[in-house]
């Protein structure tokens, strides 16, 4: 079960890059929060393609994109503050040499899925979450020996990703 699980009928693809933030939250904290970001990327890219009330700002990166008045008025300050936290600590995670927390993980996954529980509240068609779920650290993956990714393997992913 995920925390995500909620996504997988209306955003299939948001709802692997989720799970694999959620899946590495417990064993590998700077992945976690590269696809904790990768998700918000692809949560932003739909809501401009989606919600004609948004207007593209003049650079398309997801900085622009999330400050544009536009997605602020759409998205209110709470889940605005939650999209700007999880996108700093995504950078980190693939620019810095910093160790990134194990707690950067849980934040960086607990605030996608509020954001992503919003996006579904607000727009889901087929089927939305009930107004009582909430985030679970239950639900996070136990940590394992898988190997953590450097930020140069993660920079590779992000610039494979963007072809």
């Amino acid at each position: 079960m995920s925390n995500f699980a909620f996504l997988q009928p209306e955003w299939p693809l948001l709802f692997e890059a989720a799970t694999q933030a959620e899946g590495m939250a417990n064993t590998d904290a700077r992945a976690s929060c590269f696809y904790s970001r990768r998700a918000l990327e692809l949560t932003v890219a739909w809501l401009y393609t989606y919600d004609k009330t948004l207007k593209l700002p003049y650079q398309d990166h997801l900085s622009a994109l999330i400050h544009e008045p536009t997605f602020r008025k759409a998205t209110g300050d709470a889940v605005f503050t939650k999209t700007k936290l999880i996108k700093d600590l995504g950078n980190l995670a693939v620019h810095s040499t910093r160790k990134i927390m194990p707690a950067d993980a849980l934040t960086a996954t607990r605030e996608l899925f509020h954001v992503c529980y919003w996006l579904a509240r607000t727009y889901g068609k087929k089927s939305r979450p009930d107004p009582s779920l909430n985030f679970s650290t239950a639900l996070l993956p136990q940590p394992s020996a898988a190997p953590a990714q450097s930020p140069k393997q993660l920079q590779t992913i992000d610039q494979l990703q963007k072809l």
